[in-house]
């Protein structure tokens, strides 16, 4: 390998660097001559062990060396002594030594040695001089700096473990560190204590077999967070946590242990650098109660974006990690933009949990010392510096605890090994009977130190109290203790809030269900009541006098049916109007039934009749003359009956399938939250009830297209029976009419209700308001005429009586008569109209044979024509009659006529001038009859 320089570079005044030293290629002797059992060995020159490396060995006390002392590396890359050997000295009467290897971070990203380091170095010298624990053994601290990063604890590992002597226990810092260790460690049957790790990560026996710290872990924290929340009775929280395994695992746990409590983590947000989104997202998604698990270095990013979202005040409360500096809010940091004045205004009132690594008690533990005597002298022994900027002197305690429970569990294992005839000092990586026994006594520690009550769980993780405080006025006060493994909550009481307490998990919202207006609700009702009552005095109007002559022939039960539809629409009105204002929810789907029904089957009943009506009078006065004669003239009142009966059926039929297949049920719909006045942190939910099913609109859609079918057809109806007059059904115009009414309200009100379903008030009055005038105009139009008529014409009970004794015989009689005079006179006007053309014709040829004559006799009797008699047709000449050229020859009229009215003789009169004033006056009467 190169020895010396391996780069040169050419300097500015002509020079390469370091001129003073040369570089060769040299060859490596083997490295296991570079470490001895139970021993030591240096080189000279430091560096690999190339051609003209010496080493020098030298044994552990209590073992002698066998052997050559010192050893060369020749040019043929081999070492010219063999490698000695040290030896257990049994007559050595002083202490054998036990080496520690362990790893403090005394820089990067937590630099806990700074403090750590002294307080094991503390404890190291108190187990030395105590001749109660391993009085036979004196420990011994082989330590290096990870900087708390896996890399750099990687290389130093290598070199702890292939470099004499042999650690009996190693001891690494920082939780990235201890998992690189505990997981390495178990290849070399070594036992790894942490002073300083809580990654969750590290509480799994099966990746790490050998691990113990006395360092609680991060899950720790959990229990007393969900204490907490329970105690100020949140059920729903929210996490922020920075992307590392440590808090990811911690989150973890939290998660399970609010999902057994009932809490729900409505919001979990995270991030790798800049939280800046995640705390936007928080404050989006109306976080009250968060939980924070971030670095301290995060945490002054975190809390100026919380400054920036105004994400703090009387409805916030943060929960944060409590091993951060007490000044960590006020430290200047380059990479945030907040003032110390904002940053303090964001972090008030926040509590923070915090193992408690500090026994709070004065209570003289395994080292003789109460917690206010150690924090004394290890003061003394950092030289007077600030504790603030000391890294790790918050966890000193444990690392001074650690060392004392490891002292113990050594000294617990030598009558154990000396039974089984080992010794500590025999242990090597192989010997996996001296680890175990390390293993059962470090399981089985329980002693008091400087940090409380040293335990270790099965998972090797340290049980602890958890310390609660509060910033309160920019400083921590103590509020509480929790001891996890009671569950018991120790309370001082002296918490204190922005706002008049603890604040709430999230807005309150209150429900609020909309209701209908009662004045409405009470108005409307107040008509419809009127018109049920008018709807019975019609009802009742039509029965009394369902005998007169002119209410038959307005087909009375058909009216009555009407009438008794109108009542049932109206009464719809009511359930219509009803909500969850008049009676309870497990009845409302009850109402919406009735609703249905009562509607349903009132509008068939009514409209129904009508239609009826309309599509007879339309059937039987519409069809053409030849049709017409082969048709019955009389009214059969059961074919109306029937048609009622047909579209009655066929609304029951579909409502019990609707309510069959998809009966209807009470929906709540859900409006946008309103804010009330004043500084509430409440908001109002809007609910309203629906009479819903699965397929609403599907059934919705199927009912409204065959009533509006029906509809459309009643209009067409209507309209082409408008000018048609019968007796049979006599009211059939006014029949016309309230279609025409209730249509165009039914197709106006449908559309509307369903898009103002959401507006309680206008979609009642819109269906309530259309039902009531489609009731009054259909009533007032189909039985006030009636009752006018048989008030002002006296058309009552007694003329009745009368017209039943002729019989209905009579009735049908003179309707056969009118119609057969009807035909007659059609066929009588055909007639006239022809003989009217035939006497045109004459006249043309009249004038013109008149004019021929003229011209033959102008020369002799030109004064004569003045004074001759008038013209006579002669009626024996028939081609007098004959028509012009062109003209077809008179047929035989098909009409049968009178023998008096065939002569075509008779019309002319012996004058001059032939008109239809010279018909034969008997006529007369029969052409207008």
């Amino acid at each position: 390998m190169i020895v010396g320089p391996k780069v040169r570079k050419c300097l500015p005044n002509g020079t390469w660097t370091d001129l003073s030293q040369s570089s060769r290629c040299l060859l490596l002797c083997p490295r296991v001559w570079t470490s001895l059992e139970n021993g030591r060995v240096s080189s000279w020159p430091l560096g690999p062990a190339v051609e003209g490396t010496v080493l020098h060995y030298s044994c552990l006390p209590g073992f002698i060396l066998m052997g050559h002392n010192a050893t060369q590396c020749n040019k043929m890359g081999k070492w010219d002594m063999p490698k000695p050997v040290c030896h257990y000295d049994r007559h050595y009467k002083g202490k054998k030594k036990l080496y520690i290897g362990a790893l403090f971070p005394m820089s990067g990203g937590w630099p806990g040695g700074q403090a750590c380091l002294p307080a094991a170095q503390m404890a190291l010298d108190l187990v030395n001089k105590r001749t109660d624990i391993l009085p036979d053994y004196e420990l011994e601290l082989i330590h290096h700096d990870s900087m708390c990063d896996p890399g750099e604890a990687t290389k130093l590992l290598y070199d702890l473990l292939y470099t004499e002597p042999i650690k009996i226990v190693l001891m690494p810092g920082c939780s990235s560190v201890s998992t690189l260790v505990a997981e390495a460690a178990r290849m070399w049957n070594l036992i790894v204590l942490s002073y300083g790790s809580s990654s969750p990560a590290l509480s799994n026996r099966q990746r790490f077999p050998t691990f113990f710290r006395t360092h609680p872990s991060a899950t720790l924290h959990n229990p007393t967070r969900v204490q907490l929340f329970q105690k100020w009775k949140w059920t729903k929280i929210a996490t922020i946590q920075q992307t590392t395994e440590v808090f990811t695992s911690t989150l973890d746990d939290l998660e399970e242990r609010v999902k057994e409590a009932g809490i729900e983590i409505s919001v979990r947000q995270s991030f790798l650098t800049d939280p800046a989104v995640a705390v936007k997202n928080l404050k989006r998604q109306d976080a009250r109660i968060i939980v924070g698990l971030f670095y301290e270095t995060e945490a002054r990013k975190v809390f100026c974006e919380v400054y920036k979202e105004k994400l703090y005040g009387k409805k916030y409360v943060w929960f944060l990690i409590g091993w951060y500096a007490d000044n960590w809010f006020k430290i200047k940091d380059p990479s945030i933009n907040c003032t110390v004045e904002q940053m303090t205004e964001a972090v008030e009132g926040h509590v923070t949990t915090e193992i408690v690594m500090l026994n709070p008690e004065t209570v003289r533990g395994a080292s003789n010392l109460t917690s206010q005597e150690f924090l004394a002298q290890l003061m003394s022994k950092l030289g007077g510096k600030n504790p603030e900027e000391t890294g790790g002197f918050q966890e000193a305690p444990l690392a001074y605890d650690a060392v004392w429970a490891l002292a113990l569990a050594l000294n617990k294992t030598v009558g154990p090994l000396k039974v089984k005839g080992h010794r500590l000092e025999d242990f090597n990586y192989n010997n996996r009977d001296i680890t175990a026994e390390i293993y059962r006594a470090l399981n089985t520690s329980s002693f008091e130190g400087v940090s409380g009550h040293v335990v270790f769980d099965a998972q090797g993780s340290r049980m602890a109290w958890t310390l609660i405080e509060q910033l309160q006025g920019g400083s921590y006060k103590k509020i509480g203790y929790y001891d996890s493994t009671k569950g018991n909550l120790s309370w001082y009481g002296n918490d204190k809030w922005i706002g008049s307490g603890p604040p709430a998990d999230q807005t309150v919202v209150i429900e609020e269900f909309r209701y209908l207006s009662q004045k409405l609700f009470v108005s409307v009702s107040v008509f419809a009541g009127l018109g049920i009552l008018l709807g019975i005095v019609c009802l009742t109007f039509n029965i009394y006098n369902s005998n007169v002559r002119y209410i038959q022939n307005s087909q009375p039960y058909l009216n009555n049916m009407t009438a008794v539809g109108c009542m049932m629409a109206l009464a719809a009105v009511f359930p219509l109007g009803i909500d969850g204002l008049h009676v309870q929810r497990r009845q409302f789907p009850a109402v919406c039934q009735f609703r249905l029904w009562l509607l349903g089957l009132g509008f068939s009943l009514a409209y129904g009749s009508m239609f009826t009506k309309i599509w007879w009078v339309h059937t039987v006065f519409t069809k053409k003359e030849e049709k017409k004669d082969k048709r019955k003239q009389h009214l059969e009142p059961w074919k109306l009956y029937a048609t009622v009966g047909v579209l009655l059926g066929i609304d029951i039929l579909s409502l019990m399938i609707w309510q069959i297949v998809d009966p209807l049920h009470i929906t709540v719909e859900k409006f946008t939250r309103e804010a009330p006045k004043g500084d509430l942190d409440v908001l109002i939910q809007p609910l309203l009830e629906h009479c819903s099913s699965q397929k609403m609109n599907t059934w919705l859609g199927v009912v409204y297209g065959y009533k509006g079918l029906l509809l459309l057809l009643g209009i067409f109806l209507a309209y082409e029976t408008k000018s048609i007059s019968t007796e049979k059904i006599n009211d059939h115009r006014a029949v016309g009419m309230a279609i025409y009414n209730v249509a165009v309200l039914c197709m106006i009100t449908a559309p509307v209700t369903m898009i103002l379903s959401s507006q309680q008030d206008a979609s009642f009055a819109f269906a309530s308001l259309a039902i009531v005038f489609s009731v009054y105009i259909t009533l007032v139009v189909l039985f006030v005429p009636k009752m006018r008529r048989l008030i002002t014409r006296g058309e009552w009970q007694s003329d009745a009586q009368e017209t039943m004794k002729t019989g209905s015989s009579t009735n049908n009689n003179d309707e056969e008569k009118s119609r057969q005079l009807e035909r007659e006179n059609k066929e009588l006007q055909k007639i006239v109209q022809e003989k009217e053309e035939r006497v045109s014709e004459l006249r043309n040829q009249l004038s013109e044979r008149q004019a021929l004559r003229s011209r033959r006799r102008a020369s002799t009797v030109t004064n004569q024509n003045h004074s001759s008699p008038p013209l006579t047709i002669a009626q024996s000449d028939p081609r007098s009659l004959a028509p012009p050229p062109g003209y077809p020859a008179p047929t035989s009229d098909p009409h049968t006529i009178s023998p008096s009215f065939a002569n075509s003789s008779s019309l002319y009169q012996p004058d001059s001038k032939i008109s239809r004033n010279n018909c034969h006056a008997s006529r007369l009467q029969l052409l207008y009859k």
